[in-house]
């Protein structure tokens, strides 16, 4: 697995040094670090070159229940097989975030391949940012990076909604380990004044008061979804597997129960969202502009 890569090759056809080589060369002797995002983690909601670079490189960092998943699809072998495997799997924590970067830098100058796993995009409030952070106060700019996307939450629970993001729309965590609640505040009020629909993330942290900060701004009557484990099945951490509950804003604190933790997500929807009916299910609409046929 590790060395030089064929040309041609995915690991040789998408590697970009961190030090932006237009031609995208890694210093010789170097691997590439991969920052993976998987999506929701089930096999049809990832992407196939985010597949191929867990599948291909040397050493992957992932977390137990990311590992879960990538076995589940085959990505990873069997836990009885991993000890046969020339691959390495090295389990992620939250604690452990800095000391496993800097063991990814130093796996890199030596050659290897490393996939660094992140639940639905490394960009969305995933691990991208504390990689790079990482690098420069390592010193370790000399180490390739590539981010390889992945479906974030949004997205997932959007599509299990309907259509609620056609039109404009922003993302807010709810996550006040490195920014307070009255930074937190002027964004969703921002957000809420411009009407973008909004898709909040981290909900276990105080989502009554992220509620209560849109409602100044936004009517409350309008859609509220609360979502649990978006695009995961029953393969997430809620013991009630993936659901949805449709609400409205005046009501979404109500509604305790159906908050179950990391996994929730919360989209409020703006005055243009609307309830869509068929002889199945209700979904939630946001349209683009026109609300006609003829307007599109």
């Amino acid at each position: 697995m590790s060395g030089e890569a064929p040309s041609g090759s995915l690991l040789t056809d998408s590697r970009a040094a961190a030090g932006g080589d237009p031609e995208g060369d890694a210093p010789d002797g170097y691997g590439t670090l991969y920052v993976v995002g998987i999506g929701p983690g089930l096999p049809g909601e990832m992407t196939d070159r985010a597949r191929r670079v867990i599948e291909e490189a040397d050493c992957v960092i992932a977390s137990n229940l990311y590992q879960a998943f990538l076995r589940d699809d085959g990505t990873l072998p069997p836990e009885d097989e991993q000890e046969d495997s020339d691959q390495e799997l090295v389990r992620s924590s939250m604690g452990k975030q800095v000391e496993l970067a800097r063991e990814a830098f130093e796996r890199v100058r030596d050659g290897q391949d490393v996939a660094h796993v992140s639940g639905g995009d490394p960009n969305v409030y995933g691990k991208s940012d504390l990689l790079f952070t990482m690098a420069e106060a390592e010193e370790a700019t000399d180490v390739p990076i590539e981010i390889v996307p992945g479906v974030t939450a949004g997205l997932s629970l959007a599509a299990t909604l309907g259509a609620p993001l056609s039109n404009d729309f922003c993302t807010v965590s709810l996550s006040d380990k490195w920014r307070g609640w009255e930074e937190i505040e002027e964004k969703l009020h921002a957000a809420a004044t411009a009407d973008f629909v909004i898709v909040l993330y981290n909900c276990w942290r105080d989502y009554e008061r992220a509620i209560e900060a849109i409602r100044e701004a936004r009517h409350d009557d309008v859609p509220v979804a609360i979502v649990n484990d978006a695009g995961r099945g029953d393969a997430g951490r809620n013991v009630d597997g993936e659901t949805y509950t449709l609400t409205t804003l005046g009501e979404a604190t109500e509604h305790d129960e159906e908050v179950g933790g990391m996994g929730t997500s919360i989209l409020v929807g703006t005055h243009e969202t609307e309830v869509w009916e068929n002889d199945y299910r209700d979904y939630l609409v946001t349209p683009r502009g026109g609300r006609d046929v003829e307007d599109f």
